[in-house]
């Protein structure tokens, strides 16, 4: 398998969803286990100059979950939520929620299938109205995400032993 560096694309769907579809060079079942086990978060969650420790990630229908992220100037970030629903290993919904922006929770459902080795991540992000959206938007949503998929596909070459 040679490593293929695909683009996040980012879509808005209604007045109130975002789309963020990605494309990976790794089995289903090591793409799932890289967003839901606590070894593998910390390694690929966040911006590049940023490390993140999973305090709360309970896998599981009514489990808590929460992140903090550092920076290199020691600033912290929190985010939270609630695992949904699960059907491992297609797809998981969870709330979110940044803590510098209480109150403001997104829900997003993460789906992912497989094809020919390779697996496809669409998370669909419904916020509470279009305004939290496109505040999301602004703040740089995509920016980071797009760069935390690229962290996690470097990771995925190493942990499946292709590095």
């Amino acid at each position: 398998m040679t490593k293929i560096k695909d683009q996040l694309i980012v879509s808005v769907s209604g007045d109130r969803e975002v789309v963020l579809t990605r494309l990976f060079d790794a089995p289903l079942d090591l793409v799932f286990a890289a967003f839901t086990t606590r070894e593998h978060l910390e390694r690929w969650w966040g911006l590049r100059k940023t490390t993140t420790r999973v305090e709360v990630l309970d896998f599981r229908p009514g489990g808590a979950w929460r992140f903090v992220e550092r920076t290199e100037d020691e600033t912290k970030y929190v985010f939270r939520g609630m695992f949904l629903d699960i059907k491992s290993p297609e797809r998981f919904v969870w709330t979110f929620e940044y803590e510098g922006a209480p109150g403001q929770i997104s829900q997003t459902t993460f789906q992912f299938t497989e094809e020919k080795g390779k697996t496809k991540m669409t998370a669909t992000v419904l916020f509470a109205s279009d305004k939290e959206r496109d505040e999301m938007i602004k703040a740089g949503m995509e920016y980071g995400a797009a760069e935390s998929y690229d962290v996690l596909d470097e990771l995925l070459l190493q942990i499946g032993g292709l590095a």
